[in-house]
């Protein structure tokens, strides 16, 4: 949940770099973050980029964890994945595509993610336009792959993949894999 949060608007080697130090002062956990003030846990996610907003984003996720479920995933584990999404919505700095992490990744709901390098990809590809709608990009995806949490975090990982190797924002498209279906104009 913290990486979910953390990975808005930066790189994810920044992200380990802001986990790294949590770890370091054996912080990782929702009651020990919940308890430490917020200026001092921007200090610790500083190398994520943004650490006074995101340190006050993960303190308002800490509050919704601690009041609703106190801070217990087992207690957050016996709600419908439809509930949890909405209520996750209702956390200030909690957008869709972070609530959608959090339920994949750390809940293993069979929630698909859309991130930016989904929408460059396949709107490059012509699947849709780039700025379309997030719940219609998911959309796409939900009714055409299998409603798996597996599936839809290995395929999320292979576009995170494509996205950073080849499908840049200045692409090296002759170079992917998938070369042959997009058009370089």
């Amino acid at each position: 949940m913290v990486g979910a949060v953390l990975t808005q608007n930066t790189a994810w080697r920044n992200v380990e770099k802001a986990i790294g130090n949590l770890k370091a002062k054996k912080l990782l956990s929702i009651n020990k973050l919940a308890r430490l003030p917020v200026t001092e846990l921007a200090q610790l996610i500083r190398p994520s980029g943004f650490y006074n907003i995101k340190a006050q984003r993960l303190n308002n996720l800490l509050y919704f964890l601690t009041q609703n479920y106190q801070g217990s995933l087992a207690k957050m584990s016996n709600i419908s994945t439809k509930k949890l999404r909405t209520d996750l919505l209702s956390v200030k700095g909690i957008g869709k595509e972070t609530a959608d992490s959090i339920l994949l990744y750390a809940l293993l709901r069979p929630v698909f993610v859309v991130d930016a390098y989904t929408k460059r990809i396949f709107s490059r590809h012509k699947f849709f336009p780039y700025d379309t709608e997030y719940s219609k990009v998911q959309k796409l995806f939900t009714d055409n792959l299998p409603k798996s949490t597996i599936i839809y975090n290995e395929y999320h990982a292979l576009i995170v993949r494509l996205a950073k190797e080849h499908c840049k924002k200045e692409p090296t498209c002759l170079k992917c894999p998938l070369a042959k279906n997009v058009k370089t104009t």
